[in-house]
């Protein structure tokens, strides 16, 4: 009794040659697509990164300047402010109407605005919010308020 190999292809019925086997068949190495693939994921993310890049500039400062430019308007809107501080004893602290204080108080928060948005406009902020502390507490005899008024208004004539 013979028994065929199957391991070493050898036993009855098996023929070394290709040529007289019905089936020759020829496998060229599958070309790998790892390549492709992470050359395409990377431009997607290359891609999708600038694209939001672009996107967030665009339209980030242009808010901050807006609502620098709305600061300067609300506070010119708010008048003209008393300054008691040359009086050694001011007879009275004026008062404000509450259209006043409410502009007094939307510059503040388009100010703060602007600058949490951008940095450059932080100095606005704070005169700002120098002047409206003045203006609530109605002590228009406080240098320091009237000083952040003056500084205020210069920085609103460069915007």
């Amino acid at each position: 009794m013979r028994t065929a190999d199957t391991g070493t292809g050898t036993g009855p019925g098996f023929d070394d040659s290709p040529a007289e086997s019905d089936e020759v068949t020829t496998s060229a190495p599958a070309p790998s697509r790892r390549m492709l693939v992470l050359a395409t994921v990377a431009g997607f993310v290359l891609g999708s990164g600038v694209l939001g890049l672009l996107w967030g500039l665009s339209g980030v400062h242009a808010g901050a300047l807006e609502d620098a430019v709305a600061a300067c308007q609300a506070l010119d809107r708010v008048g003209e402010l008393p300054d008691t501080s040359r009086d050694a004893q001011p007879s009275l602290t004026p008062s404000l109407t509450s259209e006043r204080l409410h502009r007094m108080m939307a510059a503040r928060e388009l100010s703060s605005a602007a600058a949490q948005v951008d940095p450059n406009y932080q100095a606005l902020a704070d005169h700002i919010d120098g002047v409206s502390r003045m203006v609530l507490s109605l002590h228009f005899n406080d240098l320091s308020g009237q000083r952040h008024l003056v500084q205020a208004q210069e920085i609103c004539a460069r915007i």
